[in-house]
């Protein structure tokens, strides 16, 4: 236990001191936003977004670019120092899911520093393209979590062992584009989405340590370091934000980490806050789309709560507590099994 901690705390340190020069060199790149000018899935302007967010123009981005690169060494340099016994494909999943769907932000990210007003999508990317790009992400992650890691099978309290065979593959790909998408549509307030996946790790590391999984932990425990580091930065008013490629990165590690425990029902309640964000959008972008109306004045629900005119630490804050809540039940749940 100790050893994993030391791994956070070293996370921390060495985030730390990386943060400022790289704020500064974010500023120097130019990697910010010019305007407030976001989409939703069916490319219709978020106006209601735009305009309570006008005041953040000119924050750099691109903050899960530095976690990324801390997080990915210092794991390789533990694992082999330590002389942990490295789990080859674990190693992947975790690996390939962090950068992969870091890359596929990072394409974002770039897409929102080079294209221009008025002209068409860099690259030519829309949504559409990039969720199936997600999805055959996914769908790597998930055969190697069924054919080279043995995974086939999903525990649930009440009904025991269910083997789900070849259908695991797909059962695993909907998890794990489901939290990418949560984890960045969560992220559209100073520090809400980075806190709440801290407390996600602080609960899965407590699964993780009672495994015995030295392994996963230390992956988890540097991640949480890197993190926490970030995080200083980035509450309310944030000097820097995850961008794309932070949140999807983080969000694959967050399904990732969630399915490599075995612990299903855990997955949807420790990350709950993540599924209630999600899920509120999913309603409203469906209700906009084949009703033509609105279920909620805006959506998802932190922007529901900001447009009620709660002040955005007050939305983070709470956000937190119930991210506690749900964790604290995650685990209740997870230790009956």
């Amino acid at each position: 236990m100790e050893k994993v901690f030391g791994f956070a705390i070293l996370s921390f340190f060495i985030s730390s001191l990386l943060l400022v020069p790289f704020i500064d060199f974010l500023y120097k790149i130019k990697l910010q936003r010019k305007k407030q000018t976001t989409r939703d899935v069916f490319n219709q302007r978020t106006k209601i977004f735009d305009s309570l967010n006008q005041w953040k123009v000119g924050t750099p981005f691109g903050g899960g670019i530095l976690i990324i690169f801390v997080v990915t060494i210092l794991t390789l340099w533990a694992y082999g120092l330590f002389g942990v016994e490295v789990k080859f494909w674990e190693l992947f999943v975790l690996l390939f899911s962090f950068a992969g769907f870091g890359i596929l932000g990072l394409y974002d990210d770039l897409k929102k520093l080079l294209e221009k007003q008025g002209e068409k999508e860099f690259f030519g990317l829309r949504f559409l393209h990039k969720f199936g790009v997600q999805c055959i992400l996914a769908l790597i992650i998930s055969l190697v979590l069924y054919y080279k890691l043995g995974y086939s099978f999903i525990y649930l309290h009440w009904f025991g062992q269910v083997t789900l065979g070849f259908l695991y593959v797909f059962f695993a790909s909907f998890v794990i584009v489901s939290f990418v998408n949560a984890f960045n549509i969560t992220d559209g307030l100073d520090g809400l989405a980075p806190g709440l996946f801290i407390i996600c790790l602080i609960a899965f590391l407590t699964i993780a340590r009672s495994q015995l999984d030295s392994f996963l932990g230390i992956f988890i425990a540097i991640l949480m370091g890197s993190v926490a580091a970030f995080l200083y930065f980035n509450i309310y008013r944030a000097r820097i934000w995850l961008g794309d490629v932070g949140s999807l990165s983080l969000g694959a590690a967050l399904a990732v980490i969630g399915l490599l425990t075995g612990k299903i029902v855990a997955i949807a309640l420790i990350g709950g806050v993540f599924v209630l964000e999600v899920g509120s959008s999913l309603i409203q972008l469906i209700s906009k789309k084949f009703f033509k109306k609105k279920i909620m004045a805006a959506a998802p629900l932190h922007l529901y709560f900001l447009k009620k005119g709660w002040e955005e630490p007050k939305i983070v804050m709470r956000a937190w507590l119930a991210g506690f809540f749900f964790a604290l039940l995650g685990l209740y749940l997870a230790f009956l099994g």
